[in-house]
C-alpha cells in the first residue's frame, strides 16, 4: 500500500483500532495513535500476528515514539446498553478526540468507521499494512490482555487469563457451570440465554 501521497497531503495522521469486539466477557479497548514519519519502530504488525511477548516489548516503544496516543476502555455496561458496534464507535470517537494535536486524517482498521472530526478512511487489514494502525492495534490488545488477566484473579474459575473472554469450549463450559459474572456481556446470546427463563 502506497501511503506516500497520503503523508504528503496530511501532516497529522492517526491510526485507530480495537481489541475485543467478539468476546463474551470484558471490555472493548480502542486505541488511536499518531506516529512521526521516522518513528524508528521495527516489527509493527497486526497484534494478532505477534506473540504476547513481542507485543509487550513494542508497547513502551510505541508510547515513546508516538506523537500522541490514547487508549479508551469501553466497559461491559456501555456494550450492553448501546450494542457492540455503537459502543466500539463511541470509544473510537473518544480516543480520537483525546489526541493532541488533532489529526487531519484518521485511518480506521476494517471497513466501517464512526463519524470523526477530520477525513476518515477505512482500510481492510490496515493493522497489517499501516504503521499507525498497527501501533493502535498493539496498544489496544496489550491493554485488554492485561485487564483480562486481572479479571482472571478477581473471578477465578472462568479461565479469563487464557481465553481472554472469547467463546472457547473451556469458557462456554465454565460459563454453563458457574453462570455469568459481573464482566459477562448480557447482550451476547450465549450469556443472555443463560439468564433468560426457559420457554419449555
Amino acid at each position: 500500500m502506497n501511503l506516500g501521497a497520503i503523508t504528503r497531503e496530511h501532516v497529522f495522521i492517526a491510526g485507530v483500532d480495537e481489541a475485543g469486539r467478539g468476546p463474551l466477557a470484558g471490555p472493548v479497548v480502542v486505541a488511536a495513535a499518531m506516529l512521526p514519519d521516522r518513528h524508528g519502530l521495527h516489527g509493527l504488525d497486526d497484534s494478532k500476528r505477534l506473540s504476547a511477548a513481542r507485543r509487550e516489548q513494542l508497547f513502551p516503544d510505541i508510547e515513546r515514539a508516538a506523537l500522541s496516543y490514547d487508549i479508551q476502555i469501553v466497559d461491559v455496561e456501555e456494550i450492553d446498553r448501546e450494542n457492540i458496534l455503537t459502543a466500539t464507535f463511541n470509544g473510537m470517537q473518544r480516543a480520537v478526540r483525546a489526541l493532541d494535536p488533532q489529526p487531519t486524517l484518521i485511518l480506521v482498521d476494517g471497513d466501517r468507521a464512526p463519524e470523526l472530526d477530520g477525513e476518515v478512511r477505512t482500510i481492510i487489514e490496515g493493522d497489517h499494512w499501516v504503521p499507525s494502525i498497527s501501533a493502535a492495534s498493539i496498544l489496544a490488545k496489550v491493554t485488554r490482555d492485561r485487564i483480562m488477566e486481572a479479571y482472571d484473579r478477581e473471578f477465578p474459575g472462568y479461565g479469563f487469563g487464557r481465553h481472554k473472554g472469547y467463546a472457547t469450549p473451556e469458557h462456554l463450559q465454565r460459563l454453563g457451570e458457574l453462570g455469568p459474572c459481573r464482566i459477562h456481556r448480557r447482550s451476547f446470546a450465549p450469556v443472555r440465554e443463560l439468564l433468560e427463563p426457559s420457554l419449555f
